[in-house]
């Protein structure tokens, strides 16, 4: 990956250009790690692994929740399920929810942002 990298929050919404190598390129920036991509913008995600997924895990999607319609969960190289009470919280607020693998969900918020959907995107990066 080349280009600056970025540690932090970059509003606006933007596509997701590559994946991979423990990271993502987005808005010309890269970054180490995972990330959510929100309609607010895009924030690092301290999610390194799906068993840690937990509601904790969540709190920026649930504080932008009203403004989400479908979020991915991108759980890495592997769709690992969410364990079934965080996936009724998850759908709680009125949001569609979608497990997959890391690379599809960042392929699929491509095409449903560019749909201007409102989508967004829980991505933990794959090496």
């Amino acid at each position: 990956m080349a280009g600056p990298i970025y540690d932090g929050f970059v509003p606006g919404r933007f596509p997701i250009d590559a994946y991979g190598n423990g990271g993502f390129r987005f808005a010309e920036m890269s970054h180490k790690g995972s990330i959510l991509a929100l309609p607010s913008g895009i924030s690092k995600w301290d999610v390194d692994d799906a068993g840690a997924l937990d509601e904790a895990a969540f709190a920026q999607v649930f504080a932008e929740a009203q403004e989400i319609e479908l979020l991915l969960i991108g759980t890495g190289r592997n769709i690992v399920p969410l364990p079934e009470p965080l996936a009724w919280r998850l759908r709680d607020p009125g949001m569609r929810i979608d497990v997959m693998q890391t690379g599809a969900a960042a392929r699929t918020f491509n095409i449903l942002l560019a749909e201007d959907r409102r989508v967004a995107a829980a991505l933990i990066a794959v090496p």
